[in-house]
């Protein structure tokens, strides 16, 4: 049974949102030496690497036949497409853009939940939630300041934002929903090293021979901390707390990037950035709005 957040767990969820902030930063600072279809290779591999060491050690039963295969495949290859698409678009506008993009998925999977999970209805809070966010993805695409970036990177963030909320979504309508979190983890960042890699080479996209200190940092970064620890410890929070209270975290991940791309690049925090991001976690914030805190 879900326990409430203690201590120990706060410290902890705090501590994730902090990693998967500063993912984007890490992501662009290799883009200097290894493109975007080779790193998110690289970062799944060494993800994987991990995940089948902790599956193994707590002889968690990750590679059993059970019929989700052609789901988890499918996943795998929007969860790639997310990654590349997401990476792409730092090549061509700030983290801080990039942020407000792509945490738009959730407006997304509200609205895909409509569409293939029937069972999912949405409240009104909810619909006036998607409205504010959708403001605030209109106000971002609206408002480039000189040096933020191109129209075509902030596409690029908002298509990876499409990518994310239909690997949800698809997790949600198939028999993946039932399966041990680690499994379905590992359907992702496996299908994506044995896509990209190979892909990479074949298209011939351009690769430092030669990957400075601050690249080989931020791919082990990316491999290890965010995808082999950070995701498999969220999963084991799901299973320990109340989701309720850890959603509520989460939401300091975009701002945990934002503030990365100042300090890391010194991107500017525009007035329109700033609103476009506080119209998209107020619009997030009321899609998860609980259901008691409404009741009168």
């Amino acid at each position: 049974m879900s326990r409430s957040l203690d201590r120990f767990g706060a410290i902890l969820i705090v501590c994730l949102c902090v990693i998967w902030g500063f993912n984007q930063v890490f992501a662009k600072l290799a883009l200097a030496d290894i493109g975007p279809i080779a790193q998110t290779g690289v970062r799944s591999g060494i993800g994987a690497l991990c995940v089948i060491f902790y599956a193994a050690a707590f002889r968690r039963r990750v590679f059993a036949i059970d019929g989700t295969e052609a789901a988890g495949v499918l996943v795998g290859v929007l969860f790639t497409a997310e990654f590349v698409t997401l990476y792409e678009s730092l090549r061509w506008i700030t983290v801080a853009r990039a942020t407000v993009f792509i945490y738009a998925a959730p407006f997304f999977v509200a609205l895909g939940s409509v569409l293939f999970l029937p069972d999912e209805r949405l409240r009104p809070i909810q619909w006036a939630g998607l409205a504010v966010a959708f403001a605030g993805v209109g106000v971002g695409l609206a408002g480039r300041s000189p040096g933020a970036g191109s129209l075509f990177g902030d596409l690029l963030a908002l298509i990876a934002a499409v990518f994310w909320a239909a690997t949800t979504v698809l997790i949600k309508a198939t028999p993946l929903r039932h399966s041990d979190p680690l499994k379905v983890l590992l359907y992702q960042i496996g299908v994506a090293t044995l896509i990209t890699l190979p892909a990479a080479w074949l298209i011939g996209e351009p690769m430092s021979a030669h990957p400075s200190g601050m690249t080989i940092a931020a791919l082990l970064w990316q491999g290890a901390a965010v995808v082999g620890v950070s995701y498999t410890l969220w999963f084991w929070m799901l299973r320990r707390y109340a989701v309720a209270e850890l959603s509520a975290f989460t939401f300091l991940t975009p701002l945990v990037g934002v503030a990365g791309g100042a300090l890391v690049f010194g991107d500017r925090l525009t007035p329109v950035v700033a609103l476009a991001l506080a119209l998209v976690l107020a619009g997030l914030a009321l899609v998860n709005w609980p259901r008691k805190s409404l009741a009168v």
